[in-house]
């Protein structure tokens, strides 16, 4: 009796939704309740770009507040990992740039935007035992964060096109052996796709 009554409701369930929309549903339950990392983006504008749009991307020089070393171009390595896939005209500045140095460099390489970032807050708590030696401290326990801030702006017309904010945090099951700058790489895909209208 008890296994008909498993086999109706698994009948009755994959009538309603395909297996691969219930995993994402369950991996966006996870990811609302601190299992699993999560990423929060609120852009200025809804703009879409065009596929062949050329895009030149550059990190500021700012060191984020917090308890946090990142490497110092780590966004716009993060950025360029996540545009590639979707743009296939991407370059990236090979070390951190000044707002005016980075819109000389994407005009002069011909980029029709540039995609300036930083690295606003990083926190790095603590999530390895050689951490925990090294510190002992019961208030570092705990989850990364990470903050960045991004503009784009047309290079031929200087115009801010789109401003969006990531907020992130790591998850429970995720939160051994990872700095803020681990949490990057997913929000900047997803912005990536969100400038070009996709869905996964």
């Amino acid at each position: 009796m008890r296994s008909l009554i498993v086999l109706i409701t698994l009948i009755a369930l994959s009538g309603c939704m395909k297996v691969s929309d219930l995993a994402g549903g369950a991996a966006d339950q996870l990811r609302d309740v601190g299992i699993l990392d999560h990423s929060q983006t609120r852009r200025s504008n809804g703009w879409r770009l065009q596929p062949d749009s050329f895009i030149y991307i550059a990190q500021g020089h700012f060191v984020p507040p917090g308890n946090a070393y990142p490497r110092p171009n780590v966004v716009a390595e993060e950025a360029f990992k996540g545009f590639v896939e979707y743009f296939p005209l991407v370059r990236r500045a090979r070390a951190p740039l000044g707002l005016d140095e980075a819109m000389s460099e994407a005009h002069a390489a011909g980029a029709h935007y540039l995609l300036y970032s930083r690295f606003a807050y990083a926190d790095d708590r603590i999530g390895t035992v050689e951490e925990w030696e090294d510190q002992e401290a019961l208030d570092r326990l705990g989850i990364d964060r990470s903050v960045i801030q991004l503009m784009l702006i047309e290079t031929n017309t200087r115009y801010l096109v789109d401003t969006a904010r990531i907020r992130s945090r790591g998850g429970f099951l995720t939160a051994y052996d990872t700095q803020p700058e681990d949490l990057l790489g997913p929000p900047l895909q997803d912005y990536a796709r969100k400038l070009l209208g996709v869905s996964r």
